[in-house]
């Protein structure tokens, strides 16, 4: 079956979608604002350069558009009549990219959230919000938690560590002396 636009066309209206700065992206982001949440967006220094980051919960947020990224069971995701190959090829393609992402950002320790667009929608944004930021919280203890049992190790460490030193050092001043004592025999 053949495009029902013409080729031009088809580019201008694909011209128009948008990577960054969506509608739903800036619902999400301003709720979180609100909310008191601060993040930054679009880092591209990490995997998938995620629509929202915030650093202080090391939590990364990517909005993911229905259609653009098959979400399962989504009445907006479904695969055009027309060039369904290339459709479907495409939407697997970016699906794979993200379990990639994914993978990257939490082998790097990233919490990652993802937000389906239809998940934005009025009766059901408020839900999503409360999602949302229940998760980012639960992110946060978890961190500090492993914060806090790292520094407990790192403290644990270095008492082990002065302890070690002290016995060595005990150690040494009794071989000195009971060697110089050996020495001061033999004289």
């Amino acid at each position: 079956m053949a495009d029902v636009l013409t080729a031009d066309q088809r580019h201008r209206c694909m011209s128009r979608v948008r990577s960054k700065d969506t509608k739903p992206e800036i619902l999400l982001r301003k709720a979180l604002w609100k909310n008191g949440f601060r993040y930054r967006v679009n880092i591209t220094s990490l995997p998938g350069s995620p629509d929202i980051v915030l650093p202080k919960y090391r939590t990364v947020i990517f909005i993911h558009g229905c259609f653009w990224h098959g979400h399962k069971n989504c009445k907006n995701a479904s695969i055009p009549k027309t060039n369904t190959e290339f459709w479907e090829a495409k939407i697997s393609r970016n699906q794979q990219r993200d379990q990639e992402v994914w993978r990257q950002l939490e082998a790097k320790d990233w919490c990652v959230i993802i937000v389906w667009e239809c998940e934005l929608k009025k009766a059901v944004i408020d839900e999503t919000i409360i999602r949302v930021e229940a998760e980012i919280r639960l992110n946060g203890e978890r961190k500090r938690h492993e914060r806090e049992e790292r520094k407990a190790s790192r403290i644990a460490y270095l008492q082990e560590r002065k302890a070690r030193e002290e016995r060595e050092a005990a150690l040494k001043a009794e071989i000195e002396k009971k060697s110089s004592s050996f020495m001061l025999g033999r004289i």
